[in-house]
């Protein structure tokens, strides 16, 4: 479900630039996405699209920028997102009126255009040329929205234990819950980038338990799904992380110049 403290250098600096652009261009005017400046430089694009709103299950699909065009760099795999659907986040996109709105503990994932920042995981490296960071049993992301924390992955022993009140966010899943994997393997999914009190938190890409397992608001798939992102996503390739129902994909796929997606 995070401006994580890891992903400062890559989410706050793309993200942040990017938004400022995007409020002093392509958001001001009549035209929502006609100058998508905030994603312009981004040559890889993962997908997800959703029957709905309400939807808990989609497909993700990569795609990589050649000769001025998006092209599929995978076949669609199974998702799972939230355990209520989806909801129009905080990221790289023009803010959108039509949808519902996500909110801290609403059990939907962030639609929109997010950065991907860096990866995580249980073991000490991981087979990817994204940043990656390891997780410890003293790693939470801090979900409580009036932490001065709020939407970061911080560490008890350099934070302090008291900075942990109330998250139930322990990023060592399986040492906290009996062995759970969901985090075994991950990527910052950029939502929320200035960490605005209750507007979402610690929003990931995840493995999933069960396939289909819906979530508290990430993304999860099969543990080869994620193998084939990370070994993919390199970050000087502006990597962005895109999740629309199909309705709203089709209606902005063309002013936000997206790829087409399989049918």
């Amino acid at each position: 479900m995070p401006i994580l403290s890891f992903p400062r250098r890559s989410l706050r600096s793309f993200g942040l630039a990017a938004l400022m652009a995007c409020g002093a261009n392509a958001c001001a005017t009549s035209q929502p996405a006609a100058a998508p400046q905030a994603w312009r430089d981004a040559r890889q694009l993962v997908l997800v699209v959703t029957d709905g709103w309400d939807a808990t299950t989609g497909t993700l699909q990569r795609f990589e920028l050649r000769d001025g065009r998006w092209q599929a760099a995978s076949t669609p795999s199974p998702i799972s997102v939230g355990r209520n659907g989806a909801a129009w986040g905080v990221g790289l996109h023009p803010a959108q009126s039509g949808g519902p709105q996500k909110e801290e503990g609403d059990g939907r994932a962030p639609a929109g255009i997010f950065t991907l920042g860096e990866a995580f995981g249980y073991a000490d490296e991981a087979a990817t040329a994204m940043p990656y960071r390891p997780m410890q049993a003293t790693s939470y992301c801090i979900d409580v929205p009036d932490s001065p924390l709020y939407n970061r992955i911080i560490d008890t022993r350099t934070e302090g234990e008291a900075a942990a009140k109330g998250s139930t966010e322990p990023m060592r899943l399986d040492l906290h819950n009996n062995g759970d994997p969901r985090y075994r393997e991950g990527l910052v999914i950029g939502h929320n980038p200035t960490a605005t009190p209750r507007a979402g938190s610690c929003i990931f890409a995840h493995l999933w338990r069960t396939p289909g397992e819906p979530t508290a608001g990430c993304t999860a798939m099969a543990a080869e799904t994620m193998d084939g992102m990370l070994a993919w996503l390199r970050p000087d390739a502006r990597p962005v992380f895109v999740l629309l129902p199909r309705a709203e994909y089709d209606r902005l796929a063309h002013d936000w110049r997206l790829p087409e997606r399989a049918p």
